[in-house]
């Protein structure tokens, strides 16, 4: 994951999840992610169907399409040769390409089925050609004891266009996709020194192994 948001979302999806596989609808509080709403969303998924429809979204993601998201399919949000029974002839080579122009649902469906994060490369367009690299993030949440029910997301650009709120994205595409590995002891140990407080007068340790490494010594005493 390369943007803010995404990372940030993610950290606080993990924290609340603990050791299950995902944590519950309920527990969301938008308090504590009131700096990432602008880009979030909720799903609200319908694996019957193969369809998920925007329950929420963010004011600045509505402003890149330009229109009310909230209710709307998020298969919406790709151009509609993306979508449909045509992309389920792809191939497992052509999903793990660095260019694929993916159905929506094939990252839906890779949250829900196996309860994991997705994180995704795409990219805009406007009506005069314009584009704009954003980033999506997919983390599944359960809702009422149901594990397929409901995502949490954000879709982040990676810069703010003069353009934004004046010329809509029509459509995105799809670029890359990545399932994101669960968080190891190694992630959480750079974590913990990541966290430390910048001390007064010493420099941050540096880690070998399993030790914490501070600068100094009796040399300078």
């Amino acid at each position: 994951m390369k943007h803010p948001t995404s990372r940030q979302l993610h950290t606080y999806w993990n924290r609340l999840r603990g050791t299950r596989s995902a944590p519950e609808r309920g527990e969301i509080e938008p308090g504590e992610i009131r700096h990432l709403l602008a880009d979030s969303f909720i799903l609200e998924i319908d694996p019957a169907r193969r369809a998920c429809a925007v329950r929420l979204a963010g004011t600045r993601l509505c402003a890149l399409f330009g229109r009310e998201l909230r209710g709307g399919p998020f298969s919406g949000l790709w151009d509609a040769a993306a979508v449909g029974p045509e992309n389920d002839r792809v191939n497992a080579d052509q999903i793990n390409a660095d260019r694929v122009n993916a159905d929506p649902w094939r990252l839906v469906e890779a949250v829900t089925a196996d309860t994991v994060g997705m994180v995704a490369g795409l990219t805009g367009r406007t009506a005069r050609g314009e584009s704009l690299d954003l980033e999506l993030v997919l983390l599944p949440l359960r809702h009422r004891g149901k594990t397929q029910a409901r995502l949490l997301g954000a879709l982040s650009p990676h810069t703010i266009p003069p353009w934004l709120g004046i010329r809509p994205i029509l459509h995105v595409e799809t670029l890359s996709q990545r399932v994101l590995d669960p968080p190891g002891d190694e992630a959480a140990a750079r974590d913990f020194v990541e966290g430390l407080p910048e001390p007064a007068n010493d420099f941050r340790p540096v880690r070998f192994g399993h030790l914490l490494v501070h600068e100094g010594g009796r040399g300078g005493i």
